[in-house]
């Protein structure tokens, strides 16, 4: 009796080429999907290509701007996730376009294939925010849900691992700076998750193992100040640096300079977000919305960063000996 094999199902995922979009390629990849990587330059996409099999991970070119490349490339998926954001603006790229009017884009496209959908937003997403960021990020919330009442949503904290932007940022800044920014005096809070954490979240909605129509919050084990981070990553990298407390003021006016450049180091509107705790919700935890209620352990901070954070070190990955 001839055997009929099943044609693997197809994950579209926009924004899959980058810093968390890699691990969700990965993750889908490891579970035998087909994965179709939708991104504005897919000429620079090839860094997934190891993650999978021979022609299991196809990137193409969308741009969520641009409605008509979103519906083409969706044609035949079976789920779509949706990674697309950005923590600044330059150009075209601006908080609304992306976060609220691209988000509705992939959720109608998703909606008109019959696909699921998972959307990645961020903790703190509010639409009472006085930060565009936020604002914006809780638009596209609720234009996901408008659209998909059956969509999963996940709004994670500040995401760690090899490529990340915020403990590899500062650890470069340590090489040479003999000074660190607290700002705000470092004291708002943050409940870093690692990538992979977050993928394997999104890997279990895309097998059906989520309920929909919900918005999860995903956070590490441990709550850190701003400074707590900075104290962890300098310890990992085993260098001492004076740690300088920068008032609000001074950090807008900064900002403001900062904020002129390309890929600007820090932006008024970061400032506004920084002075907001970024942590999981006391409603969240009871109410079955976290990692742990889907049954993922999260690593720490201090289990991960030094797994890619020893590059930074004056002996790279040979740790010093302390003296006998």
């Amino acid at each position: 009796m001839t055997e009929i094999l099943q044609t693997p199902k197809l994950v579209v995922v926009f924004g899959g080429s980058g810093f968390v979009g890699r691990h969700v390629v990965r993750a889908l990849a490891k579970r035998g999907y087909r994965v179709r990587v939708a991104c504005r330059r897919p000429d620079l996409a090839g860094h997934l290509q190891p993650l999978g099999n021979v022609g299991q991970i196809q990137a193409v070119q969308a741009n969520i701007r641009v409605r008509w490349s979103v519906d083409n490339a969706v044609q035949g998926a079976d789920h779509v996730i949706n990674l697309v954001g950005i923590l600044h603006e330059s150009g075209r790229q601006r908080f609304g376009v992306v976060h609220d009017f691209g988000a509705r884009a992939v959720a109608e496209a998703a909606r008109s294939v019959g696909a699921g959908l998972t959307h990645v937003s961020a903790l703190g997403a509010s639409a009472d925010s006085q930060s565009d960021y936020a604002r914006t990020k809780a638009l596209g919330e609720k234009a996901v849900f408008d659209t998909k009442q059956d969509a999963v949503i996940y709004r994670p904290s500040i995401n760690f691992g090899p490529e990340d932007g915020f403990f590899n940022r500062f650890a470069a800044m340590a090489r040479f700076s003999p000074v660190l920014p607290l700002i705000g005096g470092g004291e708002t809070r943050f409940q870093p998750v690692y990538v992979g954490d977050v993928a394997e979240a999104i890997a279990r909605s895309v097998e059906g193992k989520v309920e929909g129509g919900r918005v999860y919050e995903l956070g590490g084990p441990n709550v850190l100040t701003f400074k707590q981070c900075l104290q962890e990553m300098l310890t990992v990298i085993e260098r001492k640096r004076l740690l300088v407390a920068m008032p609000w003021w001074v950090a807008r006016l900064q900002a403001s300079i900062l904020g002129l450049l390309p890929n600007p180091l820090l932006t008024g509107d970061q400032v506004t977000l920084l002075q907001s705790d970024n942590v999981v919700s006391d409603a969240a935890a009871k109410e079955g919305r976290t990692l742990a209620a889907l049954g993922i352990t999260a690593k720490s901070v201090g289990t991960i960063l030094p797994s890619y954070l020893w590059r930074f070190r004056a002996a790279g990955q040979f740790q010093r000996k302390p003296a006998a």
